[in-house]
């Protein structure tokens, strides 16, 4: 059984699930939106140029989980999925993932995006393997602090090679579908790196180096 690796957001996802979570919760009046956008989006600009400080952004991101209480996220977060989650997954993502399943394949999905937005997608997809960055969880609430390493370029290979440590899989025929220059890391350690929709400087890493382009829009 070969493993195959699958980005999230923007790959999976004709969208970006951590972004479209942080202008939810502003529509929703959980946090303040002029103020939250506008650092949202910034964010999400420096993660495009590959200039992300992940753990400014995590401190940023995961302050509303801390501030809400479990149960009110949970609710949040079916609403979130039925309005702006399902109408971003191309038919394509699940005719991929399908075709990965029907060759045997063990299916992962690995991202930056905190566990508590990605896990229910993951499910979604049917993917019952994930790494995710993860929020910290004591007594039942959310920290607002991450534990253990965030799942985020070369951090997602420190994360999938603890993964490998743990499990009886291996990289051999493996493969990794991505659209964005962070997971060239990640990339160049498969024997199949696939770029979908690639942002214009894996684009060009990709020819350069012969990797298979796709898209997955519909």
């Amino acid at each position: 059984m070969a493993l195959a690796i699958f980005d999230l957001d923007n790959t999976l996802l004709a969208g970006d699930s951590d972004h479209l979570w942080g202008r939810f919760l502003a529509r929703k009046g959980i946090v303040d939106g002029d103020t939250y956008e506008k650092e949202n989006q910034r964010f999400y600009d420096e993660y495009k140029l590959g200039q992300l400080d992940i753990y400014e952004f995590l401190a940023f991101s995961l302050k509303p989980l801390a501030d809400t209480d479990t149960a009110t996220l949970n609710k949040l977060h079916r609403e979130f999925m039925t309005g702006d989650i399902l109408p971003i997954i191309p038919r394509k993502s699940r005719a991929l993932l399908n075709k990965h399943r029907q060759q045997g394949d063990v299916l992962l999905i690995i991202t930056a995006t905190n566990r508590f937005v990605a896990e229910p997608i993951a499910t979604e997809l049917g993917v019952d393997h994930l790494l995710a960055t993860d929020p910290e969880m004591l007594a039942g609430r959310y920290t607002g602090q991450v534990t253990g390493t965030p799942c985020f370029k070369e951090g997602k290979v420190k994360r999938l090679d603890a993964w490998l440590a743990n499990t009886h899989h291996d990289m051999q025929d493996s493969w990794f579908y991505s659209d964005s220059l962070n997971d060239i890391p990640l990339l160049e350690r498969v024997d199949n790196p696939v770029a979908v929709d690639p942002d214009d400087t894996l684009a060009q890493h990709a020819e350069m180096k012969g990797w298979t382009i796709i898209s997955l829009r519909d």
